[in-house]
């Protein structure tokens, strides 16, 4: 039973980053534009979308454990050039410590897709 509510609580923690993130870019999404424009992404308009779709469902999926490996392969695909484009290690402490975060998570997302969401999850299996 501690496990399977340790695996919840671990989904739902790891998600939320998520979560918010997409919501995010939906509430402000303006600043959020200008912000792509100005690092130089290409389609930015194109890329703010699907990075909040991306963001919000996958972390819906990872919290209900519903497909949670695929969501978690997902976000880990997505966060190997978001980490690379937007938080550079050589850009200083702040963006080192935003790097380390991003690598910290990517962890944590692969144990999950290699283990799976635990019992208390809409579909075992995912």
């Amino acid at each position: 039973m501690t496990q399977s509510l340790a695996a919840l609580a671990g989904r739902i923690l790891i998600a939320l980053i998520f979560l918010l993130s997409g919501i995010d870019k939906v509430v402000h999404y303006a600043p959020t534009l200008g912000y792509m424009t100005k690092v130089g992404l290409p389609f930015p308009e194109l890329l703010l979308i699907v990075s909040a779709i991306v963001e919000i469902a996958a972390a819906l999926a990872i919290i209900a454990g519903w497909k949670t490996r695929w969501a978690a392969a997902a976000l880990v695909l997505w966060m190997i050039p978001v980490t690379l484009v937007f938080h550079n290690p050589s850009g200083g402490q702040e963006q080192m410590v935003h790097f380390m975060k991003n690598v910290s998570i990517t962890g944590g997302l692969l144990v999950l897709w290699a283990l799976g969401p635990g019992a208390w999850s809409v579909k075992r299996s995912g």
